[in-house]
């Protein structure tokens, strides 16, 4: 199967404004996210989606491939399906949504959740997890999951999930393994045309997930488990990583 990398990309986040742009050992973080969805070999091609033309134009000084969109989309979905639209939707089987805040996103993640459609032509959506530790139970900004038998996702939350009765907080992860969510995600091109015409559901709402919208409304999401950790960069603090 076909499939494209799409970055959606904006400059005014309201807990970090111009991260996109900020300078992470030399390179900017929106050309770090590149470079690793560019290096990945299961993608036919990556392509920044932004409405910032200082976005735009930082991509273009170092020759990837941008495609300008509305200033109005209110999700990386919303923005990844205007960008495919623009690109031709026969012309790819799959859309790969890589987060523009994952400057060290493993190429082998991309593939992995690539390689699921593969597998199955029937897969709607897919997506990674991580097994979690104890701080990232406690953690709201680290959404976890639980699944079925088949790999499916049942329930995406900012809570730990399932509550493990009888035991204190101390023993959650000696007694499951936690899944934490890796904000990856391949979508099959026609199921995204769907999924971007839904209205905003009352899971999503509840839990600021909209992923929850997609399960509220019948569609399946398989999980892949990764041994690869992610390091998203959400506030500046999180850059001290790197220093």
């Amino acid at each position: 199967m076909k499939a494209i990398g799409i970055i959606p990309s904006r400059y005014a986040s309201t807990r970090f404004p111009g991260k996109p742009l900020v300078d992470i050992k030399g390179k900017t973080m929106i050309r770090r996210v590149y470079e690793q969805a560019n290096s990945c070999p299961v993608l036919s091609g990556v392509f920044v989606a932004t409405d910032d033309q200082r976005i735009a134009d930082e991509v273009v000084s170092f020759g990837g491939n941008v495609i300008l969109t509305s200033s109005h989309h209110l999700s990386g979905t919303d923005r990844c399906f205007e960008a495919l639209e623009k690109l031709g939707k026969d012309k790819y089987d799959v859309v790969v949504n890589i987060q523009g805040d994952e400057p060290f996103i493993h190429p082998e993640q991309i593939s992995k959740v690539v390689n699921i459609f593969n597998k199955n032509r029937d897969t709607e959506i897919s997506t990674l997890a991580h097994i979690a530790d104890d701080k990232d139970l406690t953690n709201p900004s680290l959404v976890k999951i639980v699944r079925n038998i088949s790999g499916e996702a049942l329930y995406f939350s900012r809570s730990p999930i399932p509550f493990i009765r009888g035991a204190g907080s101390e023993d959650h992860v000696k007694l499951y393994s936690f899944l934490k969510h890796i904000g990856i995600y391949a979508y099959r091109s026609d199921i995204l045309e769907k999924i971007v015409k839904l209205p905003p559901s009352s899971l999503e709402k509840a839990e600021s997930l909209e992923q929850l919208r997609w399960l509220e409304n019948g569609y399946s999401i398989i999980v892949e488990i990764t041994d690869k950790e992610s390091f998203p960069v959400d506030m500046p603090e999180d850059l001290k990583r790197w220093a």
